[in-house]
């Protein structure tokens, strides 16, 4: 068992009711089948998606989608009456040929009776260039729940376009049509990820922005709940539960990985991790930045005149 430091924080390594923080390492389904059911009220990670990148063992789709297949049917068990699931994917690429992992995974939850409330998308700017075909900013969060699901809405509102916009006819003429906390952040959701000049970079190569984490546990979750996160990685959901009062179960096969997110998340309980804040705005450069400015166009030797 771990000890409990000057933030209030216990990390251990085995499940205990009482735990603020468990990092498991080592294979997710070791730690799932030592969770009790119906134990976490929001499952929420970023799993592998089979590329064949350093910190992951390229598979043939169907294994992977097999292996899939038993952490999610753990998942349902450890699943909460009124809880949701989020599996936030990307595409499987081969040959130059996209597989859409979130439409491949589906039937693997709906086998279980879950209901798909929203197919979030997650865009961002930045990410590899292709040649070939148009470059991927994009990827998706399935967000599956129980009947008698949680659902948050106001800790999550987001600025409205208009805030002044008022009724102009009926019996509310004259009074404000917005709601006064702001709006539904609806279904698409840009948030940058994490590259090389993000507050929150690590050595992950892929790592989950704690913002997109953040406003999953404020929408799904009450506190001192239960988020489990089955590939947590360097503790972004970690760092996201604990920093909102929630309690947090995390599996990582990785040493460094847990190191890292043990590190982060007692950070984050002192109020001592830099992190993007939640809804803060896109930057965009002004015109008086260099980096905004077009460069002069090349001259093409040998173009018509």
């Amino acid at each position: 068992m771990g000890a409990v430091d000057e933030a209030g924080i216990r990390i251990t390594s085995r499940y205990a009711p009482d735990a603020s923080v468990v990092f498991h390492r080592g294979n997710c389904l070791d730690l799932l089948r030592t969770l009790p059911a119906r134990a976490a009220r929001l499952i929420v990670t970023s799993p592998p998606y089979n590329l064949g990148k350093a910190y992951e063992r390229r598979r043939p789709l169907d294994t992977y989608l097999a292996e899939q297949a038993r952490v999610i049917a753990e998942c349902d068990r450890v699943l909460a009456d009124d809880g949701s699931i989020c599996w936030q994917v990307g595409n499987h690429v081969a040959g130059g040929e996209v597989f859409p992992l979130d439409i491949l995974l589906y039937p693997l939850f709906k086998r279980h009776g879950l209901a798909l409330r929203n197919r979030i998308v997650w865009h961002f700017e930045h990410g590899l260039h292709c040649a070939r075909r148009f470059s991927g900013r994009h990827e998706t969060i399935l967000w599956f729940t129980r009947p008698d699901y949680v659902f948050r809405l106001d800790p999550v509102r987001v600025p409205q376009k208009y805030p002044g916009k008022r009724h102009y006819k009926g019996p509310r003429a004259g009074q404000f049509s917005c709601h006064p906390l702001g709006k539904n952040p609806g279904d698409v959701w840009v948030i940058p990820n994490v590259k090389h000049n993000h507050v929150e970079k690590t050595l992950h190569p892929c790592q989950f922005p704690v913002e997109l984490v953040e406003r999953l546990v404020l929408a799904l979750t009450d506190r001192g709940d239960l988020v489990l996160d089955p590939y947590m990685g360097v503790g972004s959901t970690a760092v996201a539960a604990v920093r909102h009062d929630r309690r947090t179960v995390g599996a990582e096969t990785d040493p460094h990985y847990v190191r890292i997110a043990r590190t982060r998340v007692r950070a984050a309980a002192r109020g001592r991790l830099r992190t993007r804040p939640l809804g803060r705005p896109i930057y965009t450069p002004s015109a008086r930045h260099a980096v905004a400015r077009r460069p002069e166009a090349p001259t093409i030797t040998g173009a018509p005149a």
